[in-house]
């Protein structure tokens, strides 16, 4: 495939600089860029690269940035970079089937153009919405409902009574709806808690590999629409994720806790349990949220903290480390006196 600058430049609403008809047949890393593709510039970090490129063109969002390179000057280069990168991507084909060797209950409705691959196994009561794919060895417990064009990558399984919207996807080993982390503990005995909710989640939504989310005790779990989770996360039982939320690798949450809208939590963060997280906090990695937080501010740190009482308890703690070498060093001087 390719395509000339200016037919992507009105793909991603952008301003051509030199040449329009220039010939790109691909995307590459501004760092290890290749010829005849384009390249962008979205973190000043790889401004360096920018001279010895051998990328044909460049996003951008300044068009001072190019000197004499072409280039697509666009609000956000990281942006028009995924619409592109979607131009030349090459999307699987094959059309709509169900393969024989899966093993599909007489009770389960399959909607239009639905793929089945091998191995899946679906129970009694399940819906399939059109354009669903489900891709090998999947299991669908009984009364769970998929909303249209969902996708099961290989090895997913979701228990009973889980509910889908539309567009979600699932990749693979990711379990959704498994009985949620409760115990009554009576004299060193730890009776189980009949785990008898389920799951919601809403439509857009993105889950990755080797995530597990628990099914409500009474009640739902909640994934709200357009949020995206990473693989390894963890969701317990009866938590409520608002939408649009990003949820980056190793993230963990511990029951009834709540999360608002357009929320952000970096790389293995925790979440104590019965908690509220207003919308659009953003927590930095390894943090520790120990207590309920208001929303539109950032995080950091265990326990959790404002990101700049966070940084001064920091400096801080640096400071007193300073100030205790120079005191050593002087009781030092004064015992060799």
């Amino acid at each position: 495939m390719k395509l000339t600058l200016s037919e992507i430049a009105s793909h991603v609403d952008g301003e051509v600089m030199g040449n329009s008809d220039c010939v790109i047949r691909g995307v590459s890393e501004i760092q290890d860029a290749k010829p005849h593709t384009i390249t962008f510039l979205g973190n000043p970090l790889y401004r360096k690269y920018l001279i010895d490129t051998k990328a044909d063109a460049i996003f951008v969002n300044n068009a001072k940035l190019l000197e004499d390179k072409n280039g697509i000057v666009v609000k956000n280069p990281q942006l028009a970079m995924a619409k592109t990168l979607a131009l030349f991507s090459t999307k699987e084909t094959e059309e709509p089937h169900i393969d024989p060797r899966s093993v599909i209950s007489e009770g389960a409705i399959i909607g239009k153009s639905v793929t089945i691959e091998s191995g899946v196994v679906i129970h009694s009561g399940v819906k399939i919405g059109d354009r669903c794919r489900i891709r090998a060895n999947c299991v669908i417990e009984k009364d769970t409902i998929l909303g249209i064009e969902c996708v099961l990558n290989p090895n997913v399984s979701i228990y009973k009574n889980t509910i889908l919207g539309d567009n979600v996807i699932i990749h693979s080993n990711t379990v959704i709806g498994c009985d949620g982390f409760g115990y009554v503990t009576v004299e060193d005995v730890h009776e189980k808690i009949p785990q008898e909710g389920n799951v919601i989640i809403g439509n857009n939504v993105e889950i990755g590999s080797n995530c597990a989310i628990d099914r409500g005790t009474i009640g739902s779990t909640i994934i709200g629409s357009m949020t995206k989770i990473d693989n390894l996360v963890h969701i317990a039982h009866n938590v409520k994720i608002g939408q649009g939320c990003l949820l980056t690798a190793g993230f963990a949450i511990a029951g009834s806790s709540e999360i608002g809208d357009y929320c952000t939590f970096a790389g293995q963060v925790g979440v104590a349990p019965h908690l509220k997280v207003g919308d659009r906090s953003i927590v930095a990695s390894k943090s520790g949220i120990t207590k309920s937080l208001k929303g539109n501010k950032v995080y950091a740190g265990f326990p959790a903290r404002e990101i700049k009482d966070h940084n001064k308890r920091e400096a801080l703690i640096s400071e007193v480390g300073r100030l205790r070498k120079k005191l050593d060093a002087l009781i030092q001087a004064n015992a060799e006196d």
